[in-house]
């Protein structure tokens, strides 16, 4: 290369000043190159490694995108367009992280090893030279000064060749050392063009080819599309985000407004007077209730509300942990006893105090509300649930103002109807199965189950009911036994009402074993689901539909119950029951059995004709005070029976019994085979 500067190495041997400082000035410069090279080489492991942490970065992300499935977000749902569009950009990411890995392997061949081998085989090289130089310098003038103290007199053959002999291999070693360390000077001038200009060639071609392959894989068709399609989706939900910030504004000022007389615990006297409503049936909210420590009392905030017949209570510190895991409040008091009565209070000289008391559990909660209107609400609430639940109490001064407003509504009603009637006194009746009764008094159990073709009779006790968002599954089931179970052992409940479970081919009852009241009655055409509890045998729990009107879709309540015998038995027990009241319906709609209908319809006025014959011979017979009139009755030919009259036709169809029994015992088997056949569910059924 003209114009390059070199040391000449025939000058090495003679080693003048002027040599030197030339080499001084090659030093020098092979110095400042060192350290230049290693501030270069700093720069390059920079880069290499951000691009790995930058690989390693993107692998991550991607890795992070794809957890976001199996992430559990109460608000989320499982199939959210969110989820779908994430697990895509994934993807990408996986795409663009391979060809992250490629260049950061181009750097580490192209970039960083030719910057390491120059530093490690050159510059390394040189620095070892120019110490390896310095000693022979410094052996080469330690040689000359023993061999230049030489005397003139008395001179030593021996000790004068042994000096010559040490300066001849002194300076071979300082002339060879010297020619190596020149060469490597010289050297030096033509690597540092080499060295310093392949590390950022390299880094360029590696650049070049990643935005070749990435523009490859990115810039796609359907990648375009797909980025195209969120951008819009993002934009439209920034601005649903605005308009719904907006909206939130104007409702927080709304809601400002119209609270500022809920900020005074007492309502301010310049405001207007709000009365308390007096026709609520449930309520909920913050009140402090004392309880006994000792000789001491001690008042509590706690939040209380109305579910099923009770009262409920849940301690503040317990608020979030209920929403989360879906856990009832503790019972405080149950509502469905008779004589529960809500009240005002005086005590420990407090305000807006009152008390809820039941006579049968001897049992009073008193209970502190913020001001007199909250107190009113609650005081009727109680009683308005007490009253519905169907037992009659003492009412205090508000409920009596209550009843006033309803009267002329009810007595209006009443009048339309032509009276008061005992099917329109239970109409707005809760269906309860806590401990509700439905008002209907049985005179013993048979006359629960007269009508029906099959029945079956089992002891339960109730634990509990909960809403559930479908109608059928296993699982759903199970799952609501747990949170049940759990309810009941979080806040020691052990309580549970004992019923009489009467499954029929009619329907299924709930029936109180003392008194024979029928608490609840559930239509089969309303239980969608039943199963048994998988460890448990005692436990099973059933899914009913609940139609109310005004809604457009039914809601769907799971019942848990406890049996003493096994649940598999129960279950069993109404999936025969719905299958047989299926079969009923199906010949109902068969026009082939329309004879055979009409004639079952005829046996059974006759049965009910019998019957009626039957009741009148006996009150004839308890009637009749002499034997004249005795004899007038229609006697068997010994005396000792009743004869029946019955109409020729009447005798016809009793003789068809057996004919349409049979006929109809066929049918029943036919549906089941093709039921059988065509794999209908006996729970769809």
């Amino acid at each position: 290369m003209p114009g390059m500067e070199k040391l000449h190495l025939e000058d090495v041997l003679e080693d003048s000043p002027q040599t030197r400082n030339l080499l001084r000035v090659f030093e020098n410069d092979a110095f400042a190159l060192k350290k230049y090279t290693l501030g270069l080489h700093n720069c390059c492991q920079r880069i290499m490694k951000a691009q790995n942490e930058l690989c390693a970065a993107t692998q991550a992300l991607s890795q992070q995108l794809r957890d976001y499935e199996i992430q559990t977000f109460p608000l989320e749902p499982e199939d959210s367009i969110l989820t779908t569009t994430l697990k895509q950009f994934s993807s990408y990411l996986d795409d663009v992280s391979s060809i992250q890995q490629v260049l950061s392997a181009q750097y580490s061949e192209t970039m960083m090893y030719p910057m390491s081998r120059f530093i490690q085989a050159d510059l390394e090289e040189v620095s070892t030279l120019c110490e390896m130089f310095q000693i022979a310098t410094t052996e080469h003038e330690s040689a000359i000064k023993n061999y230049m103290k030489l005397p003139k007199k008395k001179e030593n053959d021996r000790q004068r060749m042994e000096y010559n002999e040490e300066l001849y291999g002194m300076r071979k070693k300082f002339h060879q050392t010297g020619l190596h360390y020149y060469s490597s000077l010289n050297a030096l001038q033509y690597k540092r063009k080499c060295s310093l200009l392949e590390p950022i060639l390299g880094y360029m071609h590696a650049q070049r080819a990643f935005f070749q392959m990435g523009q490859d894989a990115v810039c796609k068709k359907e990648i375009e599309e797909f980025l195209n399609n969120i951008n819009a989706s993002v934009q439209g939900v920034q601005k649903e985000l605005q308009q719904d910030t907006k909206k939130t504004v104007d409702l927080i000022d709304t809601l400002e407004q119209q609270s500022v007389q809920h900020y005074h615990a007492e309502p301010n006297p310049e405001m207007p007077y709000i009365p308390p409503n007096t026709q609520l049936a449930q309520k909920g909210g913050y009140l402090f209730i004392r309880s006994k420590q000792l000789i001491a009392t001690r008042w509590d905030r706690c939040f209380f509300f109305t579910q099923g017949g009770n009262l409920m209570c849940q301690p503040k510190d317990e608020v979030k942990k209920t929403v989360l895991q879906e856990v009832a409040g503790s019972l405080s008091l149950d509502l469905n006893e008779p004589g529960v009565l809500a009240e005002p209070y005086e005590t420990d000289d407090r305000r807006f105090v009152f008390h809820v008391t039941s006579p049968k559990l001897r049992k009073s909660v008193v209970l502190q509300a913020e001001n007199e209107r909250e107190r009113d609400e609650w005081i009727c609430t109680i009683n308005n649930i007490v009253r519905e639940s169907g037992y009659v109490k003492s009412k205090s001064p508000l409920q009596q103002q209550a009843n006033k407003e309803r009267t002329p509504s009810t007595t209006s009603s009443t009048k339309e109807s032509g009276g008061s009637s005992p099917d329109m006194a239970n109409v707005n009746r809760r269906i309860n199965p806590f401990d509700q009764s439905t008002g209907e008094v049985l005179d013993n159990l048979d006359s629960a189950i007269a009508d029906a073709h099959y029945v079956e009779s089992f002891v339960v006790r109730f634990l509990g009911s909960m809403e559930v968002k479908a109608d059928r599954g296993e699982p759903l089931v199970l799952e609501t036994m747990r949170q049940i179970m759990a309810a009941r052992a979080i806040h020691n409940v052990f309580r549970m009402t004992e019923s009489r479970l009467v499954v029929s081919s009619d329907n299924m009852k709930l029936i109180d074993p003392s008194t024979n009241i029928v608490r609840t009655v559930f239509a089969l055409a309303d239980i969608s689901f039943w199963a048994a509890h998988n460890e448990n045998k005692r436990l099973f729990g059933f899914i009913t539909r609940n139609r109310q009107t005004g809604l457009p879709n039914p809601s769907f309540a799971c019942h848990v119950f406890e049996c003493n015998v096994s649940a598999e038995e129960i279950c069993s027990a109404i999936q025969t029951a719905t299958k047989l009241a299926f079969q009923a319906l199906m010949p109902s709609n068969d026009p082939s059995l329309a004879g055979e209908k009409k004639a079952v319809e005829k046996i059974q006025k006759v049965k009910a004709k019998e019957k009626n014959i039957l009741l009148q011979n006996i009150q004839n017979l308890e009637d009749a005070d002499s034997d004249e009139e005795l004899s007038n009755l229609p006697l068997s030919p010994d005396g000792k029976y009743l004869v029946l009259t019955a109409t020729e036709d009447d005798d016809e169809m009793l003789e068809d019994t057996n004919y349409v029994d049979t006929q109809m015992t066929q049918k029943v088997k036919d549906l089941v085979v093709t039921q059988e056949e065509e794999g209908v569910d006996d729970s769809e059924a």
